[in-house]
């Protein structure tokens, strides 16, 4: 396929073109497709709309409690949709396709896309309750503009925060950057459509469906139920039956804090520095495993191995494999086909292995909490919620898979075909892991590959591991004796064109047919030359007439040699190949560096290489470690303009290792590694993080201010007394904002089929994260505020 087309496309053209050909086939014989990547496609994009459409229908519903007034929740519940389709706009015009990334960007965006929406919708329902105890002064239009004004600034910043924070996902690069940049830019996308329509869009619709005179009409029934849903009531927080059993149950804790503040602070340090071995615990790789649905066998053998030998052994994998009920379909090839891209040896086996869809699986017993106690009739129902029985597990079939093909002299190798092509062509390495050793002699380096293998063979987590053998390959010279060919009258020359004759074959003429052009290749029949015997009694024509067996002419020796030489950075490369299960690779790799180092000496000039999927994951190490902290940067400055304030800015920044806490911790208990695509849900994580802080505070400093206004803030007492009406009386919008980001992501941790397993990895960071930096927030930042704020209230009131 060409570089930027669409695959989708490419692969339905092809599909036509094989079907408008069916039919100029001859009899028996037909086109056989041995690989299809479009149910692949289908699947993981199915998964991602189902993972939306629950989110759009989750987040709706979290609004709807929450506000308990439809007028208003219908503001953000159109806005979450018309974002998302303009959404796809910007991705047309940039030219990025629907795919599992650029979905997943969306997908993560929503619960944040509406948070600025609901800020604006809470604020007017405050304004709107203090202008109804005032007696309606004016109109309420301006108390709705006056309100958008006030949070619309903070709101539209935070959003920003949370752009600018994905910043390096944009400076990621290669492989990676190819995989994640659709997911930022979409991402982005939909988080700036979203600030717009806050501050556009959202006033517009509550100016429009707001509507503070009841509907009077008969009937009575058909006109309460009008005004229930066309103007409805707005209800306080203290009488929100949501909001009240919230604040009872925060308003104690906001007092404790209150009370013991430098405690709450020291136990907030001893939870992040509890974090630290956890986090320590946690393994590492480059990618979660995208589940392909599909197989790619790799074994490999010594080289030297013939065409026969090679179709017979390539003929006996494909039935051990045939004979499980998983697979659809098995096509196995050894050796290359005729083009300078596909350098394979007959020593490397490429076998496509198509299984059936998950449902055909055979299936395996698990037990769950009611197995064992519940009568049996109660079993059928909870059956359907929690089933006893599910398909094989992936890992145990692959573990089955490879029990059954051990054939010896062949390392296996089960791989996934499109990861495994994308590595091929990156690293020139097809497992995970790889070892290049690298040096002038091709001999040394071979003597060093199978000492690396020995060691590697017995780290704990090696399914296989390979060498592949630099000078292995059987080469037949001729050595032409030119004193004895004189004797017949023959040159080098004459004796070297029947061995190309008779031994390799040679075209002497070309037949037409047609417009077509076959040419006609002449050499001597199999069983006159299937062994150096046979090939000795080759028999030379001389120009006196006597045929001269070839013995007599030439020396024929059977020599060793390299098969093929591979070439590294200007130097001699020989591969080493391993194929690790059970255990994350970045931990896999340590380990066996440091086996390596105590086990093998490399001699001088030889060097030792790691590749694969390990030198990606190196290298956004690497990228991250400088971008990371240039985005902390930029994101502070962001904030320092906003807040015009640098203690506030530190104070918002501190929800930054609030989040690690959860984000971390959960990540554990799912038994997740650190791989690029946690990194993505963690630079994610830490937008969101500013977000909710800068409401946080931003409720803080109203209530602050509020009292300064009123001149009640003469003592400590009157500080407290602030802190807990900011902190408690809006506690509605700061769960609000905080449930419906919690809520917009939690499909995607229990969403399954292809294209999950990334997506619940960048999910679950975000998830505990916000969990834990929201309960911090409302725990710790009354603390600090109080600390920071009763400095000037004592110096004022020294004053």
């Amino acid at each position: 396929m060409r570089y930027g087309q669409n695959v989708m496309e490419v692969i339905g053209r092809v599909k036509e073109k094989l079907e408008q050909n069916r039919a100029s086939l001859p009899e028996g014989v037909e086109i056989a497709v041995t690989y299809d990547r479009t149910g692949l496609i289908r699947r993981s994009i199915e998964t991602l709309k189902h993972t939306l459409i629950e989110e759009l229908v989750i987040v709706s519903i979290v609004i709807l409690i929450f506000l308990w007034h439809i007028p208003s929740a219908i503001i953000p519940i159109i806005t979450i949709p018309v974002a998302v389709i303009l959404s796809f706009i910007p991705m047309r015009i940039s030219g990025t396709t629907s795919n599992i990334m650029s979905l997943g960007g969306i997908a993560i965006a929503i619960g944040a896309m509406v948070d600025a929406a609901i800020v604006v919708v809470e604020q007017s329902h405050k304004k709107l309750e203090h202008w109804e105890a005032a007696g309606r002064p004016g109109s309420a239009a301006r108390v709705i503009v006056d309100a958008v004004k006030e949070v619309g600034g903070p709101s539209f910043f935070s959003l920003l925060v949370i752009a600018v924070s994905f910043m390096p996902i944009f400076a990621l690069q290669a492989q990676e950057g190819r995989l994640f940049k659709p997911l930022a830019f979409t991402k982005n996308f939909s988080m700036a459509i979203a600030a717009v329509l806050a501050i556009t869009l959202d006033p517009a619709l509550r100016l429009l469906f707001m509507r503070t005179r009841e509907l009077s009409f008969r009937p009575r029934w058909l006109s309460r139920t009008l005004n229930a849903v066309l103007v409805g009531k707005i209800h306080s927080e203290e009488r929100h039956p949501i909001s009240r059993i919230l604040m009872w149950t925060y308003r104690p804790a906001v007092r404790f804090v209150l009370n013991h503040k430098w405690f709450v602070i020291l136990a907030a340090l001893l939870l992040l520095l509890a974090t630290i071995p956890v986090f320590q615990r946690l393994g590492s790789e480059f990618m979660p495993p995208l589940n392909e649905g599909s197989i790619l066998y790799m074994p490999i053998t010594l080289p030297g191995i013939s065409v026969t030998e090679a179709g017979k052994y390539l003929q006996i994998q494909d039935k051990l494999i045939k004979q499980f009920p998983e697979v659809h379909s098995v096509f196995g090839k050894a050796g290359k086909a005729e083009t300078a891209t596909d350098p394979a040896p007959l020593s490397m086996v490429e076998t496509t292995v198509v299984l059936k869809p998950e449902t055909e699986w055979r299936k395996v017993r698990q037990r769950r909490w009611y197995s064992d106690w519940t009568p049996e009739f109660l079993k059928d129902p909870l059956r359907r919620i929690w089933p006893e029985e599910r398909p094989i597990p992936w890992e145990d079939l692959i573990a089955e898979l490879d029990r059954a093909v051990q054939i010896p002299s062949f390392a296996n190798a089960w791989l996934f075909p499109i990861r495994t092509r994308i590595d091929m062509i990156t690293t020139g390495v097809r497992t995970p892991v790889g070892v290049k050793v690298l040096g002038p002699d091709l001999e040394t380096i071979e003597e060093i590959g199978l000492k690396l293998e020995k060691v590697l063979q017995e780290v704990p987590g090696t399914r296989s591991a390979f060498f592949e053998r630099v000078t292995g390959g059987y080469y037949l010279d001729f050595e032409v004796d030119r004193r004895e060919a004189a004797r017949y009258g023959l040159s080098a020359g004459d004796v070297n064109d029947i061995v190309e004759t008779a031994i390799g074959g040679k075209n002497i003429t070309t037949t037409i047919e047609g417009r077509e052009r076959y040419p006609v290749n002449v050499r001597y029949a199999r069983g006159l030359r299937g062994n150096l015997e046979q090939l000795k009694r080759v028999l030379v024509p001389a120009p006196g007439g006597a045929q001269v067996p070839l013995i007599q002419l030439a020396r024929l020796t059977v020599r060793t040699g390299p098969p093929m030489i591979k070439n590294e950075e200007g130097f001699k490369a020989g591969f080493l190949y391993v194929d690790a299960a059970g255990r994350d690779m970045g931990g896999y790799v340590e380990e066996a560096k440091r086996r390596v180092a105590g086990e093998v000496s490399l001699p001088p000039g030889y060097q030792l290489v790691w590749s694969g999927q390990y030198e990606y994951m190196e290298r956004v190490k690497e990228r991250l470690l400088y971008v990371v902290p240039l985005t902390l940067f930029i994101v502070f400055l962001l904030l320092y303009f906003n807040t015009g304030s640098f203690v506030k800015t530190l104070i918002i920044l501190l929800a930054v290792p609030f989040s690690a806490v959860g984000a971390i911790w959960l990540l554990y208990a799912l038994d997740y590694n650190m791989s690029i695509a946690v990194w993505v849900g963690l630079i994610a994580l830490l937008g969101v993080d500013a977000e909710t802080a800068v409401f946080m505070l931003l409720y803080l400093d109203l209530a602050f201010q509020e009292r300064v206004r009123q001149g009640k803030m003469r003592s400590v007492a009157d500080l407290k007394e602030a802190i807990e009406f900011g902190a408690v009386k809006r506690l509605r919008p700061k769960v609000m904002t905080v449930g419906v980001m919690f809520m917009g992501l939690a499909p995607i941790l229990w969403s399954a089929g292809a294209g999950a397993d990334v997506m619940r990895r960048i999910a679950a960071p975000m998830i505990g994260g916000i969990f834990t930096s929201f309960l911090l927030e409302l725990l710790v930042y009354p603390a600090i505020y109080e600390i920071w704020k009763g400095f000037e209230v004592r110096s004022e009131f020294r004053r």
